[in-house]
C-alpha cells in the first residue's frame, strides 16, 4: 500500500534548482534511504514534504490526500514527524516534558498533562531513556540530544517519520544502536524515510533507496541494487560504499 506519492515535484530558488521533476513513492511500513551528495537536495525535499517550503510545481499525496500546499502544522496533524540535522531541545526541561509537549500536537493529541506525561514516558522507556526521565536536556551528550528529538517526533503519533541525517557525529556503537532503533520503529507501524551519508547504515537498514544528485533522482532500487550502479557509483558513492563492502 502506497503511503506517501510525489508527482513530478519541483522546487526553485531564484535560478538555483534544488528539486528537479521529482517522482517517487514510499510504501506503508517502509524504510526508505535517501541518499546524495550536499546540496543535491534531501533536506528540501523534506522541507516540502512538511509543509516548511512550498512546491513551484507537483504534487505530494499522503494516503491519498493532497498535502501539496499543507501548513507545517497540519502535516504534522496529518501525521508526517521529522527530525532535524542540528537539534534544538527545550534544553531547560526535562526529557519526560520535552516528550510530552509533542503529545500536544500531531495526529492525536492528547487531552490532559497527566495523560501527555504518560505517554511520554512510554516513548522514553520504548527509545532507551527510562533512566534519562528527569534529566534537564541541555545536560545531554549529542547523542542523546539526538535521541530526544527522535522522542519528541514520535510523540506526535507520526504514520510517516522523516529522519535527517540522525547518525552524524555517532561512533560506531551508537550507530548500531540508532539503527537497530529505527528498525523497531518501523516495526511498531511508522513508515520512516532516512537521510545519511553513512553509507553502511543506510545499505544496512533500508528496503529501497533513492539517490538524488543536483535535485533529480537517478536511480532507485534496493541497497544491492544501488550498491552496484554504476551511475550511482560514478555520481556518488565511489570509493566510500566499497570501502563500507
Amino acid at each position: 500500500m502506497v503511503l506517501l506519492r510525489v508527482r513530478n515535484l519541483s522546487k526553485f530558488f531564484g535560478g538555483v534548482t534544488a528539486i528537479k521533476n521529482l517522482d517517487f513513492e514510499v510504501n506503508k511500513d517502509e524504510i526508505l534511504g535517501l541518499i546524495g551528495p550536499n546540496g543535491c537536495g534531501k533536506t528540501t525535499l523534506f522541507n516540502l514534504i512538511t509543509g516548511f517550503h512550498k512546491a513551484d510545481r507537483g504534487d505530494i499525496s499522503l494516503e491519498g490526500k493532497d498535502i501539496t500546499h499543507v501548513k507545517p502544522y497540519r502535516a504534522c496533524q496529518m501525521g508526517i514527524a521529522r527530525t532535524f540535522q542540528i537539534v534544538r531541545p527545550f534544553s531547560e526541561l526535562t526529557t519526560l516534558e520535552n516528550v510530552a509537549m509533542g503529545t500536544l500536537y500531531g495526529s492525536s493529541p492528547t487531552r490532559s498533562l497527566e495523560q501527555g506525561r504518560k505517554e511520554a514516558q512510554r516513548i522514553l522507556n520504548f527509545i532507551g531513556f527510562d533512566r534519562k526521565t528527569h534529566v534537564i536536556a541541555r545536560n545531554l551528550s549529542l547523542v542523546d540530544r539526538k535521541t530526544l528529538e527522535l522522542g519528541r517526533a514520535l510523540a506526535t503519533k507520526p504514520k510517516l517519520l522523516l529522519l535527517d541525517e540522525m547518525m552524524a557525529g555517532l561512533n560506531p556503537v551508537e550507530i548500531e544502536s540508532t539503527m537497530r532503533l529505527v528498525q523497531a520503529i518501523r516495526e511498531s507501524g511508522i513508515t520512516v524515510i532516512v537521510v545519511e551519508h553513512l553509507m553502511k547504515a543506510v545499505l544496512g537498514m533500508s528496503d529501497r533507496i533513492i539517490v538524488l544528485n543536483a535535485g533529480e533522482k537517478i536511480a532507485e532500487g534496493t541497497p544491492k541494487q544501488i550498491s552496484s550502479d554504476p551511475q550511482v557509483i560514478q555520481a556518488y558513492l565511489g570509493r566510500t560504499l566499497h570501502a563500507h563492502g
